[in-house]
């Protein structure tokens, strides 16, 4: 086809959410026929995100400032605390605009098939934000699969004690639904619609 370097690229695309070889073949010819308007800017935003953006160390969200944009904004009430399994939720949540708390990213779920445990995942961060006192709730957005909820149940049962409601996202999320692909509706129904966990 068009030699090693656009092989290469389509590889890359390929890896991407979303898109397979055939979808990656269309975005590189896209890419390489419009280079000036589409495949150079593409390569500098991609320059820019890589020196530019990092972990949050409050909460674990990605963004160019640390602590991020949300952990540093005063009018969010610090007081509530959303859990999610990963930064896309975050986002998702975030971009639908009902939860004007804070957020902490736990990177993944407990899965003992998968040999994910509670130390392989944020939970001691999360803990001892609670513990340093002022948290008043603590939504536990996590998916509705049995990973989802069985790490729930486990952060429920550590949170309670600490004198700290403990509520789960309600209506909207379907059983085996992945938060950062549904629409903002659903997301805004589910956040409102929370119960005690």
């Amino acid at each position: 086809m068009g030699g090693p370097e656009v092989e290469r690229l389509i590889a890359l695309l390929a890896k991407l959410p979303g898109l397979g070889p055939r979808s990656a073949r269309r975005a590189a010819l896209k890419l390489l026929t419009e280079p000036e308007t589409r495949l150079r800017p593409l390569a500098a935003a991609l320059t820019a995100a890589v020196g530019a953006v990092r972990t949050c160390r409050v909460c674990g969200n990605l963004d160019s400032q640390d602590p991020c944009a949300i952990c540093a904004d005063p009018d969010r009430d610090g007081a509530v605390i959303c859990v999610v399994e990963g930064v896309g939720e975050l986002w998702a949540l975030d971009r639908a605009g009902v939860h004007r708390g804070r957020y902490h990213v736990l990177g993944g779920v407990l899965s003992p098939l998968a040999g994910i445990g509670p130390e392989d995942l944020h939970l001691a961060p999360l803990l001892a934000r609670v513990e340093a006192g002022g948290v008043r709730e603590v939504i536990l957005a996590l998916g509705a699969t049995v990973d989802g909820a069985s790490t729930a149940h486990w952060l429920a049962d550590r949170l309670r004690p600490l004198g700290v409601s403990v509520t789960r996202l309600g209506q909207g999320v379907p059983i085996g639904g992945a938060l950062d692909v549904l629409d903002d509706g659903t997301l805004a129904a589910a956040l409102r619609g929370r119960r005690s966990a």
